[in-house]
């Protein structure tokens, strides 16, 4: 929907864009490659403060399934603000983009056989909420790390907390920008307690538990 009368010429473009495009159905189908692969492909979703643990988990998650044979890869937050959303601030409005593109390009991933994990704030309950809707029941992963600010500012190894709080940054989660806490998480990572293996460990025993691997 626009919500915006300055939007209403854009909108109508990508309707009309919608009307003179027709899906393409692939021969080589997303059940094709889980079946080469041996595993199925999905979506494992981190989000969290920064600083709660979800790019060190994330990865550590991939490393592990990697060893074990499965196609994988993460996209982390910074990586794709270097790249794919290098155009987005951080306003509402921008972040709410740039979470869109990374449901977008995640859906492909896991059409291509990928189990993909993404390392994103993510800070907003209707924007989870979109992406997982966009995947079939079942095939997207909420994973929520959670640690107080306190933890987050105390590690704050990249020091954005410490800019955020002298006003050098704006619209910083956490600081003045909200964060919307997972409702029904498929997983609670308490990171302000847990170390790394006890996350992993955790992460694994779900994936098993769902009988996904």
């Amino acid at each position: 929907m626009c919500l915006e009368h300055s939007k209403e010429s854009f909108c109508k473009n990508n309707v009309n864009k919608m009307k003179n495009t027709v899906w393409h159905h692939a021969n080589v189908s997303r059940g094709l490659r889980n079946k080469q692969n041996h595993h199925k492909s999905f979506i494992i979703w981190f989000t969290g403060l920064s600083g709660s643990g979800k790019s060190t988990i994330a990865h550590a998650v991939e490393n592990e399934l990697f060893k074990q044979g499965c196609r994988t890869f993460v996209l982390d937050g910074d990586n794709v603000r270097h790249g794919l959303s290098s155009n987005l601030g951080f306003s509402e409005q921008d972040r709410k983009e740039n979470i869109r593109r990374i449901g977008e390009t995640a859906k492909l991933m896991v059409e291509a056989g990928i189990i993909t994990l993404t390392a994103f704030i993510s800070p907003y309950l209707q924007d989870r909420e979109r992406v997982k809707n966009m995947m079939p029941q079942g095939d997207f992963i909420e994973i929520y790390c959670k640690a107080t600010l306190d933890t987050c500012e105390r590690r704050d190894v990249k020091g954005f907390y410490k800019k955020a709080r002298a006003g050098k940054i704006k619209n910083y989660t956490g600081i003045d920008s909200p964060y919307e806490t997972p409702v029904n998480p498929d997983l609670t990572l308490n990171t302000d307690d847990q170390t790394l293996k006890e996350s992993l460990q955790a992460v694994l025993a779900l994936l098993n538990r769902k009988s996904i691997l």
